[in-house]
């Protein structure tokens, strides 16, 4: 079978147990990785694949191995694998790209895939508003920060990385609310027009949709989550289509 699908999925939000556990969401990620293994040619993970991840020089946070295993197969069998930061996981470096080929984002891209342009963001502290989430983002950012946090024992670093991460969930705990829907799609409108592209592909705010911005031709893509919806994004070459992963 010709690998001509490109894949887009966001906000697994791994290490997070809810209804269904963290394993268990784990294992039914897995599962759609590999039954889209034999056409895809891209995959887009839009950030929050883990809901909390601090990567230490030489230690790797315990777990998600089945998760690491099918990118490994994936990778290895010609996909190409994109991994935007999130929220929840700025403080990836270089192990994904090291050990398992992934290309890491910091921030959103343009691809033209096909033909078409994309614009692909996890969508955090973009428009209006959520002044201090964008603060301490900014400070979280800081390499100098970064390093003094590095230099704490990993079981205390990951446990303190953990609780800042609950933390930062509850700040946001109407993140899939209208206002905060509202200023990523008027994000969106004002970007299709200044910047220009035919479709805006986000996460973050666990809202999945598919809708056609005020310009009647830009499609605007909200991917969803997978603690809920198990929601994610193909696109054939042709069309884009918001899907849902039903095992």
């Amino acid at each position: 079978m010709t690998k001509a699908k490109t894949y887009f999925a966001s906000d697994f939000h791994l290490g997070l147990d809810l209804e269904k556990s963290s394993n268990k969401r784990e294992r039914i990620i897995v599962a759609w990785l590999d039954s889209i293994k034999s056409d895809a040619d891209t995959l887009y993970l839009v950030g929050d694949v883990f809901d909390h991840w601090f990567e230490y020089k030489k230690v790797i946070p315990k777990g998600y191995s089945r998760f690491f295993g099918k990118l490994a197969e994936l990778s290895d069998g010609g996909v190409k694998i994109h991994f935007f930061k999130g929220n929840h996981d700025m403080w990836v470096y270089d192990y994904f790209t090291e050990e398992l080929g992934i290309i890491i984002h910091d921030k959103e891209v343009i691809h033209d895939i096909d033909g078409k342009r994309f614009f692909i963001t996890h969508g955090d502290g973009l428009g209006k508003g959520d002044n201090s989430y964008k603060f301490i983002k900014s400070i979280l950012r800081n390499p100098i920060l970064q390093w003094f946090y590095s230099i704490l024992h990993p079981t205390f670093g990951l446990s303190l990385m953990k609780i800042m991460s609950r933390k930062s969930r509850d700040s946001h705990q109407n993140a899939n609310g209208p206002e905060e829907q509202s200023n990523l799609l008027t994000f969106a409108d004002k970007a299709s027009v200044t910047i220009g592209f035919n479709y805006f592909i986000c996460g973050h705010i666990h809202a999945p949709e598919l809708k056609t911005l005020s310009d009647d031709k830009t499609i605007y893509c909200n991917l969803g989550d997978w603690m809920t919806h198990f929601s994610y994004a193909m696109w054939d070459g042709q069309s884009l289509k918001l899907e849902q992963f039903k095992k």
